[in-house]
């Protein structure tokens, strides 16, 4: 079951605030993508773990997303240990992707950081030969993705690639905002969070401004990479 991209988030709507317009842009140009949420994102403030999965498959829907999984580690919780990164290498070997994106590789929330160290340590493992995996009872074979890339979340990281999403800004956040329980909403009785302000949510939008307005486009989104990005000529960078 190969895909192009293959996107790992701590929680459900990581995926979809670091890098949900980069994702509907490499869907409309025909690439095939899927998501693996770590977590069930159970402690967080607001909603709950079962609104979280209803959320999530609107916002697969919203994106075109091929396949979404939640592989149920605890939040908060999960370590970097051989047991998770067994679970993630399966995903990993089950798709197939010539791309990975992950987690931000420092942030406010420390799963962000643990989701990416976890994810970009099983990427390496998974071309392993040695390490073997079975799936659904059949043996899998060894796959390492050619790119991982970590988008960017809570703090302003340098990023090492931007993407050009400026036509595809409105579809991100259709797919973020349909984590109803998540973010601003003035009617709802829920406990306020860090995301769950009209700044938040604002956020968004201005940052990836931001982000377009250096690389001289209307939006953007900006990744880091974990090895040289390289090209065929200068003439291929914008």
């Amino acid at each position: 079951m190969k895909v192009d991209i293959l996107a790992f988030g701590a929680h459900p709507d990581d995926v979809e605030l670091g890098a949900g317009a980069t994702i509907a842009k490499e869907i409309a140009n025909g690439k095939t993508v899927a998501i693996v949420d770590l977590t069930k994102g159970e402690l967080g403030t607001r909603g709950t773990d079962i609104t979280r999965q209803s959320e999530a498959e609107n916002a697969k829907t919203i994106l075109g997303v091929t396949h979404r999984e939640n592989l149920g580690f605890a939040d908060g919780f999960f370590i970097n240990d051989k047991q998770h990164q067994l679970e993630v290498i399966k995903m990993i070997r089950k798709y197939q992707p010539e791309i990975v994106l992950c987690n931000a590789i420092d942030d406010r929330h420390i799963d962000h950081s643990k989701g990416s160290k976890l994810v970009s340590d099983a990427c390496f493992l998974s071309g392993l030969i040695k390490i073997e995996t079975t799936y659904n009872g059949l043996q899998q074979k060894q796959h390492r993705p050619k790119q991982v890339y970590h988008y960017i979340q809570w703090k302003n990281i340098t990023p090492d690639v931007v993407v050009d999403v400026s036509d595809f800004m409105e579809v991100k956040l259709k797919s973020v905002l349909a984590y109803k329980t998540q973010f601003f909403d003035p009617s709802s009785k829920e406990p306020e969070t860090p995301i769950s302000s009209k700044n938040f949510t604002d956020s968004v939008t201005y940052r990836a401004k931001d982000l377009g307005r250096l690389i001289n486009v209307e939006y953007a989104e900006g990744f880091t990479a974990e090895r040289y990005v390289a090209v065929d000529s200068l003439f291929n960078l914008k």
